[in-house]
C-alpha cells in the first residue's frame, strides 16, 4: 500500500533481518537467475510507472500429449497469449495449434505493459525451435493482429536502462522515435514478426 507516491509506481521489497527493505536495482535482482544457453527464455523491457524494469519471460513449449492442447499463463494475460499464439500460427507459419504452451513472468510480477509483448514471441519461438537467445539481447515491442511490431511509450528510458545493464542488442518497432539518442545497445527495428523470425530463428 503506497499512501504517498503514484498509485502506479511499482516497489519491490526484500524481508531482511532488518525487517522490509527495498530493492534498489530490481532489474538485477529479477534477472539474476537468468542464463544462455537455455531455450525458451526472452528479456522484456517493460516500464511500470515511472520506471523501466526487465525481467525474465519464460516459455515451454511441447507435444499435446492428450487431446486438447493445454495453455497456461503466470503473470500475463492469458487471453493476450492466445492472440499471440493465433498471430504466430497465422502469419509465421508456427504450429502452436497442436501445442501444450506454458509461460511464466519471472519474479511473480503481473506485467500490462504491451511492450512485453516481443519478448514473449521471441521466447515462444525458442522453445518452440529449441534455439536459445543470447542473454545480452532485449525486446521491446506490441504485437498488432495482423504481425506488425508496434511501438511502444518511452522507448529512449528502455534502451539508456539497456545500456546501464550491459545489454548488447535491442529488438525494438521500426516505428519507435528515438531522437539523438547516444548508447551503446545495436538498435535492430522491425516492421513485422516475421523479421523477428529471421534474424534470430532463420
Amino acid at each position: 500500500k503506497n499512501r504517498f507516491g503514484s498509485t502506479d509506481e511499482l516497489g519491490i521489497y526484500q524481508m531482511s533481518s532488518n525487517g522490509l527493505e527495498e530493492v534498489p536495482n530490481p532489474s538485477e535482482r529479477l534477472m539474476e537467475n537468468h542464463q544462455d544457453e537455455i531455450s525458451g527464455t526472452a528479456i522484456a523491457a517493460v516500464v511500470e510507472g515511472q520506471r523501466p524494469i526487465y525481467i525474465e519471460t519464460q516459455a515451454l513449449v511441447t507435444n499435446c500429449v492428450f487431446g486438447t492442447p493445454q495453455r497456461s499463463a503466470n503473470g500475463y494475460d492469458y487471453k493476450r497469449m492466445s492472440m499471440i499464439l493465433a498471430v504466430l500460427e497465422k502469419r509465421c507459419k508456427l504450429p502452436f495449434g497442436s501445442k501444450d504452451v506454458y509461460l511464466n513472468i519471472v519474479g511473480g510480477l503481473k506485467i500490462v505493459d504491451p511492450g512485453i509483448d516481443l519478448a514473449i514471441v521471441a521466447a515462444l519461438i525458442s522453445s518452440l525451435q529449441d534455439i536459445s537467445i543470447g542473454r545480452k539481447i532485449a525486446f521491446a515491442a506490441e504485437i498488432g493482429l495482423t504481425g506488425e511490431i508496434r511501438s511502444v511509450p518511452r522507448i529512449e528510458q528502455r534502451i539508456l536502462e539497456a545500456d546501464r545493464l550491459g545489454f548488447e542488442d535491442m529488438y525494438v518497432a521500426a516505428s519507435s522515435k528515438l531522437g539523438n539518442i547516444k548508447t551503446g545497445v545495436r538498435i535492430h527495428k522491425l516492421s513485422r514478426l516475421e523479421e523477428l523470425f529471421e534474424r534470430i530463428f532463420g
